[in-house]
């Protein structure tokens, strides 16, 4: 019985579908003016572990995860770099889908583009009009009005009242209270426009996940994820906007079943982002760490946690990932299918179940590979493997990922991770399995490494 964290509700639920064995997803993706950051590598791969979790639990889902190509930023870069909208756009579409594809990231079903929807957000924005949620200023915006939405505030748990003496809002004179939100704002020279009731202009940045996500999986869907950052004001305000269009006899069409919020990404246990100029692009820390053990290093910690960059966690993930293919070399490993009734098959099923709690999940990989290690069992190596897949790891010939790693030795064209080596020894060591930890010492022997067991631990060298 899947369990999900429904930020709206501050609690864990039930998950229970809108249309029985289907899933209706919407992610709120990236705005696309420069290289994707560890942030937005967050966001893809949380929400492919939950896009492949349910898939597995035999859901048929439709997963929606939009495109910003259209914002202020966009507009400012294309100007700097004497380049089009749609040129800059597509550059960074295109790096954003190979960043993607390396950390293992299955596409969604579905990505739409904001400028593909202009003409869906006019009919929404003119709804909200009509039903009096909005109003066109004199300046030529039109402007959400807050205080015409009831349940404003509902899901970052903050009163309008709260919000004004708490939030940092532009001085606007056009505006009927200073939280009214843009809906489409009014053309300025140099910038793209596009025809609308009010005049040349084009739309707000909230408008648009509003529009498509309606478009694609209706007024009402089950799940809608993104960064926690997006929660206020991006997702209140989707909701507001959504939610009062699709009313009918003046009661609010609930928008979405269950919110999911991934935590954000720290350094030096600061928020990452470009204004702290402490960010690192996706590309930047795969210069030097192998995409899986990125992916592994996401994963590792629970979705809703913060996650804490720096090398050493790094490392530590690379580390951990290479016990795990280290397991495993070797082996013929056969293709098999699931067993859910073996214990560590329903262990990480009840893990997964319980919001996605990878960290448990993958405690149960670590069993599976301390057991291959001491019984070298083929039906523990198809189970490992398989259950690894679930959430998109360990799907490489072992050294075919050993090999990739710097930090490997190499003897006699074979290669070993001593270091992963010596932790696999002491912890048959710890077990009693003398006979384990005397076969790696005499697999290291062979390739001319010598290990020596001191008072500060154990110590390697070449013979």
């Amino acid at each position: 019985m899947l369990k999900i964290y429904n930020t709206i509700a501050r609690d864990k639920q039930v998950f229970t579908p809108i249309v029985a064995g289907k899933v209706s997803m919407y992610v709120c993706g990236m705005t696309v003016y420069d290289y994707c950051h560890l942030g937005h590598a967050r966001v893809m791969v949380v929400f492919d572990m939950v896009n492949r979790w349910l898939r597995t639990s035999g859901y048929d889902v439709t997963y929606v995860r939009n495109i910003t190509d259209i914002d202020d930023k966009i507009i400012k870069r294309a100007n700097e770099n004497n380049e089009t909208i749609a040129q800059l756009t597509q550059r960074f579409i295109d790096a954003m889908d190979e960043d993607s594809a390396k950390l293992g990231v299955i596409r969604p079903d579905i990505e739409p583009k904001a400028t593909e929807f202009v003409g869906g957000m006019l009919s929404m924005i003119a709804t909200l009009i009509d039903k009096g949620f909005a109003y066109s200023a004199s300046n030529g915006d039109v402007y959400y009005a807050v205080n015409n939405f009831e349940g404003y505030g509902k899901l970052s748990g903050k009163s309008l009242d709260d919000l004004r003496a708490g939030e940092r809002v532009e001085v606007d004179t056009h505006k009927k209270d200073p939280m009214d939100f843009v809906l489409w704002k009014a053309a300025k020279p140099n910038e793209p426009s596009w025809d609308s009731p009010w005049g040349k202009g084009r739309p707000g940045w909230h408008i648009e996940c509003s529009a498509m996500s309606s478009h694609h999986l209706g007024q009402q869907f089950d799940i809608h994820g993104g960064g926690q950052d997006l929660q206020f004001p991006h997702h209140e305000n989707e909701i507001a906007q959504s939610e009062a269009a699709h009313s009918h006899d003046g009661k609010p069409c609930q928008m979405v079943n269950y919110w999911m919020h991934n935590g954000f990404v720290r350094v030096d246990d600061e928020k990452m982002s470009k204004s702290l100029g402490n960010f690192f692009t996706i590309r930047t820390v795969l210069e030097k760490y192998d995409a899986e053990v990125v992916r592994f290093f996401i994963l590792r910690a629970h979705y809703r946690s913060p996650l804490n960059y720096s090398d050493q966690h790094l490392d530590d993930a690379k580390q951990a990932l290479t016990r795990l293919y280290t397991s495993l070399r070797g082996l013929p490993i056969p293709d098999a299918a699931i067993d859910w009734e073996q214990p560590q098959a329903a262990s990480f099923k009840a893990a997964m179940d319980d919001d996605f709690n990878t960290p448990e999940a993958f405690a149960v990989l670590f069993d599976l590979a301390n057991e291959l290690n001491k019984t070298r069992s083929l039906d523990t190596a198809a189970l490992l493997r398989g259950l690894a897949g679930i959430v998109g790891l360990l799907q490489r010939e072992p050294n075919s990922y050993l090999q990739s790693s710097p930090a490997l030795e190499v003897v006699s064209g074979n290669t070993f991770d001593v270091d992963a080596l010596i932790v696999l020894r002491n912890e048959a060591k710890k077990a009693k399995n003398f006979a384990e930890a005397d076969r790696i010492r005499k697999e290291l022997a062979e390739v001319g490494i010598v290990l020596e067991d001191s008072s500060q631990g154990t110590i390697w060298r070449r013979a």
